[in-house]
């Protein structure tokens, strides 16, 4: 256990208010910190003021999740959870740092948490922790929450002018996460004028976002994409029905009449989401389709390679990447490490059939030549092929300086499993100690010391590369530059177009279910 600290010295006046914190091991962590307000489906405003000192030891409301009543653990060795009481009010961020110094200026690095816009929270993941970043990197770490689903992404704004803005609110509540960072980070030994934005999934589409939010420029200045170009038609985001028909069709499933939107804004929380659920199930069943996410309508530009890399956001430097894996379902195989190559090209070929098995064991060798060949099997294409031509957009319309990798470990899981989705996110925060398949001993310490120290560098310089790595150039207008994180990591031009070109040609396209059966038959939304 280490030495703890929460006194005087722990206390930090912001623009609101003193908040205090608590100090461990030489790092201050400031927990539920209030960064704005909002009415429901309205646009976030600043936090209220106070008196005295206001303890910040307790972190703040997770958003409502879209699975109500009840969450199904799974995959706790490979991505443990935690969960938290949830509101919509959840505008609440957390800092980890090891100054509060004003003038110490250290780097900033913002979390965006995954869970596409409809789920998950800064806390719901061990590896999300941000003590070891601000411990080792000298970084300010920052992961926040904000509103997702209907609380965030619904369409009303037919029912109002306070609502003109509704389907983006939880990406409002970002922007103004962002503003409060810049009034008030210096406090915690924060350079408001060198703050990266970080994340995964559907964090990452939220980066994205972020930089095409003109009411963003000047608050962020790196921007960091882990998984995440999600164009605004992608089938996490897509809805096939009008908005209108949408909120009709919600306000039926609470015995409303279409009349009665006063009552849909009163309506408790949990009610609203399981009628929301029943809403969605019914419109599929009708052939239409729902998804949660931002919309282009003028205060969100749109994605970028369809609508054009933002004025300022040609000047912030990117970092972006996948992991090989990302969704692909399991083979099966056991032991693949100890398969011999002869067997290795057989289960290619059985999956593929013997022609193109040949033609995509060539391309494999050639993309990812320290990798087993196996994986040509599990090669995603629900992320992989929306990056590679955001990454052309970026590197041609920017400015600045745009990076690119790939996350390729093999963990020791069943004698051999691909990096999956979120794998390469207790590396990149220094976190695989409280990840059970990441104890890799040697393998694990040096492949998270290079991954969280390009994190790191890049947070801090805008420049990925550090003295554990091998050298890695920004992409360029004419060639894609991809650095390969595994336990050789290197530097490669151009090295899997070809074979994603191939791929989307012979592998169905990946999905993902969110509305899985359990065992009774009953259907949840993930």
């Amino acid at each position: 256990m280490g030495h703890f600290i929460c006194d005087q010295s722990t206390v930090v006046e912001t623009k609101a208010g003193k908040l205090r914190g608590f100090c461990m091991d030489g790092i201050y962590q400031f927990r539920g910190i209030r960064y704005a307000r909002a009415k429901r489906f309205q646009m976030p405003e600043e936090p209220e003021s106070w008196e005295g000192v206001r303890d910040a030891l307790d972190y703040g409301f997770n958003c409502v999740g879209p699975d109500q009543p009840r969450r199904a653990p799974h995959g706790e060795v490979l991505v443990p959870h935690r969960y938290w009481p949830e509101s919509e009010h959840c505008q609440y961020l957390n800092i980890w740092t090891d100054s509060l110094e004003g003038d110490t200026k250290k780097a900033v690095m913002v979390w965006i948490h995954g869970g596409g816009y409809a789920d998950g929270s800064a806390i719901e993941m061990e590896a999300y922790d941000g003590f070891r970043m601000a411990k080792e990197e000298g970084v300010v770490f920052v992961s926040l929450n904000h509103r997702l689903n209907v609380f965030g992404f619904l369409d009303v704004s037919d029912f109002g002018e306070e609502y003109a803005n509704s389907v983006n609110a939880g990406i409002a509540d970002l922007v103004a996460a962002l503003r409060w960072i810049q009034n008030n980070i210096r406090q915690f030994g924060g350079d408001p004028g060198n703050v990266t934005i970080v994340g995964q999934s559907g964090g990452g589409g939220k980066v994205c976002c972020l930089n095409q939010v003109p009411a963003a420029e000047g608050l962020f200045h790196r921007s960091i994409v882990m998984s995440g170009v999600i164009p605004d038609d992608n089938m996490l985001v897509r809805t096939t029905v009008p908005a209108k028909e949408l909120v009709y069709e919600i306000m039926k499933q609470l015995d409303l009449g279409e009349d009665q939107f006063d009552r849909l804004l009163a309506c408790p929380e949990i009610p609203l989401v399981r009628a929301v659920k029943r809403a969605c199930i019914a419109i599929e069943k009708r052939g239409g389709k729902v998804g949660w996410g931002p919309r282009k309508n003028g205060w969100y530009l749109g994605y970028a390679p369809c609508e054009g890399v933002a004025e300022f956001s040609k000047k912030i430097p990117m970092m972006v990447g996948n992991v090989l894996a990302e969704f692909s379902v399991e083979d099966g195989i056991p032991d693949k490490s100890s398969l011999p190559v002869e067997e290795r090209e057989r289960i290619v070929k059985a999956y593929y059939g013997e022609e193109k098995g040949e033609k995509m064991l060539s391309l494999f060798r050639r993309a990812y030549p320290n990798v087993n060949e196996v994986y040509a099997t599990q090669l995603d294409t629900f992320f992989r092929k929306d990056t590679l031509p955001y990454l052309r957009v970026k590197a041609k319309e920017s400015d600045a300086p745009v990076y690119s990798y790939m996350f390729a470990l093999e963990f020791g899981l069943d004698g051999g499993k691909m990096s999956w989705h979120c794998a390469d996110i207790p590396f990149a925060f220094r976190n695989t100690d409280k990840v059970p398949v990441c104890g890799m001993g040697e393998v694990t310490g040096k492949l998270e010391a290079q991954t969280a120290g390009a994190f790191a560098a890049f947070a801090k310089t805008g420049n990925p590369n550090h003295e554990g790595l091998p050298a890695w150039a920004p992409c360029s207008k004419e060639h894609l530059v991809h650095m390969v994180f595994d336990r050789k990591s290197e530097a490669y031009e151009d090295h899997d177009n070809e074979l994603i070109r191939y791929a989307l040609e012979v592998l169905p396209e990946r999905t993902i279910d969110f509305y899985p059966e359990e065992e009774d038959g009953t259907s949840w939304i993930y």
